[in-house]
């Protein structure tokens, strides 16, 4: 049995023109795993734009979530990591689906291995406008405020503000900065000096849309996970070790 690691699949995003392809060739992989899966872990940003009022969720993913349901109902355990594109994840999809949601970094031993894992947003982000905005969208006052305008006004902003930022992201893609450069890298590097021996064997990320995988003590290895939009990547931890493949289709 194996577990499992997906991140990034933005799916819904107004600034792609097919935008069921990527959640159907996420489903394909899905059902590709599952007779092996102990566990899921999605890492993050697995939606574009997600925001639950009271009685009103947004529409589409039908698929998607229909194929978690699968896994839950199989006893398959799905964990979700919220992203700053999900950080919205209040409740439906833990009732509805029985997901386990994860709004901070989770440390977690994973047959004898210490795992550190988190979407990434946050650990060590110099960016000024970024750690503000994070702010404000964790903020409660914040979110009652966004929950009291109506559906239609607030799901459409929030896709238009996901496509904006999907579009910029395609017209400055994200490169590997370097070691000394790359925040996660920096940050785990002092989160596992600080622990020693007792340092996680895997930290484990998403958010950055690139693949690292780095080794940065003599136990401890950096993986950042890439994304489900243009590398079709994710994770496999079983007893041979963590790696990560490519889903590629015939």
């Amino acid at each position: 049995m194996k577990t499992y690691f997906v991140t990034d699949a933005h799916l819904g995003s107004l600034a792609y023109k097919d935008k069921l392809q990527n959640e159907k060739k996420l489903v394909r992989w899905m059902d590709s795993i599952k007779t092996d899966c102990e566990s899921l872990y999605m890492m993050g940003d697995m939606i574009d734009f997600w925001f639950e009022h009271k009685l009103v969720v947004p529409k589409g993913y039908a698929r998607f979530f229909g194929k978690i349901a699968e896994f839950t109902d199989a006893g398959i355990p799905v964990y979700w990591f919220a992203g700053n594109h999900d950080v919205w994840l209040f409740d439906y999809v833990q009732k509805e689906l029985g997901v386990t949601v994860y709004t901070e970094p989770v440390e977690k031993t994973i047959h004898g291995k210490k795992f550190y894992m988190a979407h990434g947003d946050g650990l060590g982000d110099p960016d000024p406008k970024f750690r503000f905005l994070r702010i404000l969208f964790h903020n409660k006052f914040c979110q009652r405020l966004f929950a009291a305008l109506h559906p239609l006004h607030s799901i459409g902003l929030g896709l238009a503000w996901a496509k904006h930022s999907r579009l910029k992201r395609q017209a400055f893609p994200e490169e590997y900065l370097g070691e000394e450069k790359e925040y996660l890298i920096q940050f785990s590097k002092k989160h596992a000096s600080e622990l020693g021996d007792h340092a996680a064997d895997y930290y484990i990320y998403g958010h950055r849309h690139i693949l690292v995988d780095l080794m940065i003590s003599r136990k401890s290895r950096v993986v950042i996970m890439g994304d489900w939009i243009k590398l079709f990547s994710y994770g496999v931890f079983d007893e041979s070790g963590f790696r990560v493949e490519l889903f590629e289709e015939a």
